[in-house]
């Protein structure tokens, strides 16, 4: 077998399924291929192949010209079920009509019939077989990359899972830490006590009358938070001086806005609160600071912090000044609406405070 030799394809034994109507191709083709070690198992025709295959078999043989289904009928189902086995196509009478359509429908190569040269049978057959072994190895690779490229996801999903729960852990760490020197900050001050609690249930009672999605709540409770953390940097004693401020204590204490949003500025991940911070005491006209920033200017969250924050102002006691009530807070708001604050924020404000204040008198 000289040609089966020079092109290296000895070796593995194969199971091949065989598809003929004639009795005396079947038997002599078997016993070729059994000579040759391979395990055959025959039936008559197309329809008895297609109710055994499997994906066990390495190489089909189809007659072309079968009762029942022949042998591109039988080829059309194999490859709708995409077994991919090689067939070969055995025929005593080679067309190339035949050849063209065997081509077209995946036909791996043709066999004669009778069987004349046992080395060129054998060498197709071989051919097959490598072919199928390829497919085989091919197969188990993919399958292997994609179970590893699934194994990594999993491992990336766990990481990236562990990453953010850190990621978030820390951020909760310095909110919380930011807050208990914002408390600290407070207490130095009677009479801004309370004022950031305050005005952070403000913004979140007003930010939900405004049907804010919840990540939008969350952004706005921390910029209430923490929107005079800049005053820690600041000598609270021009805060509690009797009296109205001087010019140069107005522009120390409007320095917070500025100092709060630095203080901030480092956080990536509050990077909307900075932008709320530095411009929480800006106005629509453009009068406020620190850059005068106006009308579209100044996003939603920001117009709705400058409001609350006003109120509470308004509202809380001062050395300087008497407390207003709420009536006169919101009667203040809207004179100053169009200005000052936003007139829809102001709107939905005042509708909403009053009516916590009626709901919590009536549950009284």
């Amino acid at each position: 077998m000289a040609i089966e030799k020079e092109k290296g394809l000895e070796g593995k034994k194969a199971k091949i399924l065989l598809a003929d109507d004639d009795v005396t191709v079947r038997s002599t083709v078997t016993t070729v291929l059994e000579m040759f070690g391979h395990t055959v198992i025959t039936v008559a025709d197309g329809v008895d192949l297609v109710a055994i295959v499997d994906d066990s078999y390495d190489v089909i043989i189809l007659d072309i010209n079968m009762p029942n289904m022949g042998g591109f009928e039988t080829i059309k189902v194999l490859n709708s079920r995409q077994y991919d086995i090689p067939v070969l196509f055995l025929t005593g009478a080679g067309s190339m009509e035949y050849v063209m359509q065997a081509i077209n429908l995946g036909g791996y190569d043709f066999l004669t019939k009778p069987i004349e040269d046992l080395d060129i049978f054998n060498v197709k057959i071989r051919r097959a077989i490598e072919k199928r072994s390829f497919i085989l190895r091919e197969r188990q690779y993919k399958n292997n990359l994609e179970r590893d490229v699934q194994s990594k996801t999993q491992e990336l999903e766990e990481s990236n899972r562990l990453l953010l729960s850190y990621s978030h852990s820390l951020e909760n760490a310095t909110v919380q830490l930011m807050s208990s020197l914002q408390n600290a900050m407070e207490e130095k001050d009677f009479y801004t006590a309370g004022h950031t609690m305050r005005v952070t249930e403000y913004a979140l009672m007003l930010g939900i009358a405004m049907d804010l999605p919840e990540k939008e709540l969350v952004v706005l409770r921390r910029a209430a938070q923490f929107h005079d953390i800049g005053k820690l940097v600041i000598d609270l004693s021009c805060i509690q001086k009797p009296g109205k401020l001087s010019d140069e204590e107005w522009i120390l204490i409007k320095k917070h806005p500025v100092v709060g949003a630095n203080i901030i500025k480092p956080l990536g991940f509050m990077e909307r609160e900075h932008f709320i911070i530095r411009h929480h005491h800006e106005r629509l006209d453009g009068k406020g600071y620190p850059d005068g920033l106006m009308g579209d200017d100044l996003d939603k969250l920001t117009k709705i912090l400058t409001v609350v924050d006003g109120y509470d102002a308004m509202t809380s006691k001062r050395n300087y000044r008497r407390n207003l009530n709420m009536e006169e807070a919101l009667c203040e708001l809207q004179l100053c609406s169009g200005s000052q604050y936003d007139g829809e924020t102001v709107d939905v404000f005042s509708r909403a405070v009053q009516d916590f204040v009626l709901t919590f008198d009536v549950s009284l």
